[in-house]
């Protein structure tokens, strides 16, 4: 199996999840250093074998020669897992082309390579697999805090969707797993447009302490993704949080547009 943003958070958790079950495991993540620990994290959990590689999701040259050293060296994938992903905060009128287009990069062109490529992969073999894609619980929920990262999430969850139905036929399952507030090191290095340094610092910090206490550990997340698979579960809600946004926009709609206009904490 494959994982992209193996080098913290969610994808590390998950790339160890799947390491305990057994299974031989690529890390991805842009940091050669945290892929590498990874790998070598993995196979003390129980990795049958765990490689490291320094890519950048967003480049798709890059992901088209790590899809082909992949498979010349290990073979076809049979689980990849997208979890690369970076946070945006602050309002639509305060971001600029290139808020939008390095969050964009990264949350949906990112996770199009993987699909893109390794799904192709697996089509062709015929011999099943499955793809998942981090989303959030932002998919779900207009809102005025994080309008461009949710943008990227509901694009996430919509693609999913897409290709669960064009891969059916080759027996490849396709799960968006949607976390809400999770304790890992992403708000840590959350942009937020339109506010100086200092602010950017001592919002950073508060989102920090916010998820510290109210954010439910990674491994969590990397036990729904191992539960996605297993049971080809099309959306997966994690966190009581995102379960409760989900159920509103399905049921609510005018209460779901109501807490958009809300003024997000300052």
């Amino acid at each position: 199996m494959l994982v992209t943003g193996a080098g913290s958070g969610i994808g590390q958790a998950t790339a160890g999840a799947f390491a305990a079950a057994g299974a031989r495991v690529v890390c991805v993540d842009r940091n050669a250093r945290t892929a590498s620990a990874s790998a070598d994290l993995a196979k003390v959990l129980g990795a049958t074998d765990a490689w490291p590689e320094a890519v950048d999701v967003a480049d798709a040259a890059t992901m088209e020669r790590l899809s082909e050293r992949v498979l010349s060296a290990h073979g076809v994938v049979d689980v990849l897992v997208n979890s690369a992903g970076i946070g945006m905060s602050g309002r639509i009128l305060d971001t600029s082309v290139a808020d939008w287009r390095r969050t964009l990069d990264v949350n949906l062109w990112g996770v199009i390579h993987g699909c893109r490529l390794f799904g192709r992969q697996m089509a062709d073999h015929g011999q099943g697999g499955h793809i998942v894609t981090i989303a959030s619980a932002a998919a779900f929920q207009p809102t005025r805090a994080v309008p461009v990262y949710a943008t990227s999430k509901a694009a996430v969850v919509m693609l999913s969707e897409c290709l669960r139905a064009e891969l059916a036929q080759f027996g490849v399952g396709v799960s968006a797993v949607c976390p809400g507030f999770v304790n890992t090191s992403f708000t840590a290095a959350m942009h937020f447009a339109g506010v100086s340094e200092q602010e950017q610092t001592r919002l950073r910090k508060r989102a920090v302490d916010t998820l510290g206490r109210r954010g439910c550990p990674p491994e969590r997340v990397a036990a729904a993704v191992l539960r996605a698979v297993a049971r080809n579960t099309p959306v997966v809600a994690v966190t009581p949080d995102a379960r409760l946004v989900r159920l509103i926009s399905r049921f609510a709609p005018p209460l779901r547009r109501a807490v958009a206009r809300l003024d997000p904490p300052s």
